[in-house]
């Protein structure tokens, strides 16, 4: 695609750096434009009393849900709006060109298919202790876990909704816009994310209302914690999104890593107690009751999952590069 190359090698052409630098003085900062995009997205969460959490009213009410998606949506799509106007204003840009700066276009199937394989290599021992030792391959074949996405409204906001918006919004609609800025590509990919990460920092009120007994250290913590993971986070979608150009794959690993959760990094790994292992309890009740020793789980379910932890870094590594190398990447890395 020779016009949506050009366009792109415009944001770093040193020959027409000096004229968009010129274009783009009487504009406000692209790191300006991004937190009132933030804004926009967390602001109307209190504006009413549909979507302000009370002590009566929590954040997971359905009713919320319903109504913070519709407000987020809005946000996304006017927001998306005036990211495409302003990138489609550049000299000798069409709509193709701002569509696939904006991760639309081309949609990006084996880039997405390879972002989740790189994605599921650095959660190996994750998913060795999901599926083998909780023995969640059972609900994966019984389409349990995709049942829950359409019948509870936390795992739809959770796994569809909250994703699908926060890229859209933190990535497809800001990322583009620093690059047009000829913001530095490590500044993009270190600077993006802090603010995705600080707009999550509204859980620490949320925390407040509807834990108003626990200690503000506790909440802070917290909310420290939230945003650590999520900034790293927003650094490897960001990166992920300026090496494929596809929103779609950033999406799918998003809400891929909200369904696995932060990696267990210390501890002893055992089988979890759930419905499919009823049987078992009751029989190791029986024997327990009748002066049976009954034996611990092996240590090797241990072993087995720290050597994969490790081992899926280490191969998360090494095929960084590889994985995300396409010809629909918004900027050129060498990696």
């Amino acid at each position: 695609m020779p016009a949506i190359k050009n366009f792109l090698d415009g944001y770093f052409n040193k020959a027409q750096r000096k004229c968009w630098l010129q274009e783009d003085l009487h504009r406000p900062p692209s790191s300006f434009r991004s937190v009132i995009y933030t804004l926009f997205y967390v602001v109307p969460f209190y504006l009413s009393s549909t979507t302000r959490p009370s002590r009566t009213l929590s954040r997971d009410a359905p009713s919320v849900i319903r109504a913070r998606v519709a407000s987020v949506s809005l946000t996304c799509v006017v927001c998306s709006l005036i990211t495409f106007v302003i990138l489609t204003s550049q000299k000798g840009a069409t709509h193709v060109d701002g569509l696939h700066a904006m991760g639309y276009w081309p949609l990006g199937l084996p880039e997405t298919g390879r972002s989740l394989l790189l994605t599921a290599i650095l959660f190996s021992g994750p998913l060795y202790e999901a599926l083998l030792v909780n023995g969640g391959w059972r609900a994966c074949l019984t389409l349990q876990s995709v049942s829950g996405l359409f019948t509870e409204w936390t795992s739809w906001r959770n796994i569809i909704a909250g994703p699908f918006t926060e890229e859209v919004l933190f990535r497809s609609a800001s990322v583009p816009l620093m690059l047009v800025a000829h913001t530095s590509v490590m500044r993009t990919i270190f600077l993006s994310p802090v603010i995705f990460g600080l707009a999550h920092f509204h859980h620490f009120y949320e925390f407040r209302v509807t834990h108003p007994h626990e200690p503000v250290v506790a909440g802070l913590l917290r909310s420290l914690l939230q945003f650590s993971y999520t900034s790293l986070f927003g650094a490897y979608a960001t990166f992920l999104f300026l090496r494929t150009g596809s929103l779609l794959a950033i999406f799918v690993v998003h809400a891929f890593c909200n369904i696995m959760g932060l990696p267990r990094l210390w501890g002893r790994v055992e089988p979890e107690t759930d419905e499919y292992s009823d049987a078992s309890d009751s029989n190791v009740q029986d024997d327990a009751k009748a002066g049976v020793r009954t034996s611990k789980p092996s240590i090797m379910w241990s072993v087995v999952y720290y050597v994969l932890l490790v081992g899926g870094a280490v191969g998360w590594w090494k095929n960084l590069g590889a994985l995300t190398m396409t010809d629909n990447a918004l900027v050129a890395m060498k990696l």
